[in-house]
This record gives structure tokens, sequence and C-alpha cells, in this order.
């Protein structure tokens, strides 16, 4: 059964170190008590916080089996961080278990009645948000493209230089993107509400449409990974 959080720095520099201790470590004796006293409660809250964060549920599977799925076979990937390398162990280990969960959901899903083209989210994004088109070229599960963006917007936002324009219009763009349910509306067509995606961002952010157009031009490279990792 998951834990509540009891901090709101649940990974920090100790787990951190113990991670490394972990590694180093060549007694299984010694593993599994800094395992134990470090890092499974930890994990066990990264763990519950990736699957709600990001609406990472699956199909006939309740929250606990998803939640003990996913630390098992994360627990197996521990031994294979590179703590030499000068990153962070919560990086690291956040990203296996969005890309597991990910990766299962995908395999588990065969619906595809639901679905957007990435090249009208782009066009749409860079160009005129006016009126709503009719996405009907490549076909995705549209829930497998907003989870993907969020993942890598906040990666993105924590991994680049970004002006203060840029980084309002990060932040209200993983927001707007966290509700999708109200983006997209999902029935005849599948049309992608680009009014109310324009309304929200500037709300947000008070920039202009102007600015946020501008500014918009910085996050194509997210757009352009998840084209790059699910052509693949």
């Amino acid at each position: 059964m998951p834990r509540k959080r009891t901090q709101k720095i649940y990974f920090g520099e100790e787990q951190e170190q113990a991670v490394v201790r972990y590694l180093e470590s060549e007694s299984e004796i010694e593993k599994n008590k800094i395992f134990n006293e470090y890092l499974k409660e930890p994990l066990i809250i990264m763990v519950e916080s990736i699957i709600r964060r990001y609406k990472l549920y699956r199909k006939d599977f309740d929250f606990n089996e998803v939640h003990t799925d996913t630390m098992s076979f994360l627990i197996t990937k521990i031994s294979k961080f590179d703590h030499t390398k000068n990153t962070k162990a919560y990086s690291y280990f956040g990203t296996i278990c969005k890309n597991y969960l990910m990766g299962a959901i995908q395999k588990d899903t065969k619906e595809t009645n639901r679905s957007v083209s990435y090249d009208d989210i782009s066009s749409d994004l860079e160009e005129s948000l006016e009126h709503s088109y009719i996405i009907d070229e490549v076909h995705v599960d549209y829930k497998d493209v907003v989870i993907k963006f969020i993942m890598q917007m906040e990666e993105f936002m924590e991994n680049n230089e970004l002006t203060e324009n840029e980084q309002k219009l990060g932040y209200a763009l993983i927001e707007v993107f966290s509700n999708f349910e109200k983006i997209f509306q999902v029935g005849d067509g599948n049309k992608f509400n680009k009014n109310l995606i324009l309304l929200s961002l500037r709300e947000m952010t008070s920039l202009s449409t102007k600015e946020i157009r501008v500014s918009l031009k910085k996050f194509k490279k997210v757009y352009e990974s998840i084209m790059v990792g699910f052509i693949n």
C-alpha cells in the first residue's frame, strides 16, 4: 500500500548519497539496510506521485497493482544508475518509472478511436490559434501525446535556460495540458480547441498573443523529441 507523503522533499541529498553508498557497497546485507532505511519509502512516494501526477493508470489494473508492478521494475534498475556522471538519481528513477508506465500503457491500449495528429498539434501551437481544426491524419491515442508532452516539458524546463516569458509560458503549458480533458473536445472529428488553449495561456501568463507565439518557438524541441520517440 503506497504511503502518504510525510514531507515536502521526499528525495533529497540524503537519498542521493544513500544511492551512492548502495551502489558502492559489495555487501548484500548492507545494501538491503541502506535500501530499507533510506530509499524504500522515498521510492514508494515517487512512484505514487508519478502515477497520479501523469494519470498513468493501466486498464484492468487497480492502483496498487500498477504501483507494485512499477516499484518492482524500478528496483531492478537501481544498479544501472551511473553516479559517476554527476547526474541525479532522482531524475534517473523518475524517468525509468515514466518510460516504463508509458510503454506498458501503450502496449495495453488497442483502441484508437480517440486520436489526434502530431503535425496538427505542432502547427496549431506555432501558427494561428483562432479556430478549431479537425485532426485526421496521423492517428495515435491523444492521451499518450499529452502525457508525453507534460513529461518532456518538465524535463526541458529544468534543463534549459529560458527567458522570463518562456518560463511563464512553459509552466502554463504544463498546467493546461495537465487538465487535457478540458482541452480536447473528444467526439465528432476529435477537435482540438485552440480558443480554450490561447485564452488559458493568456490568463495564466498575462502575455499577449504575440508574446505567446514568440515564446512557443522555444518549445518546438519538445514536440520534435516526442515525434521521434513515437515514430521509432
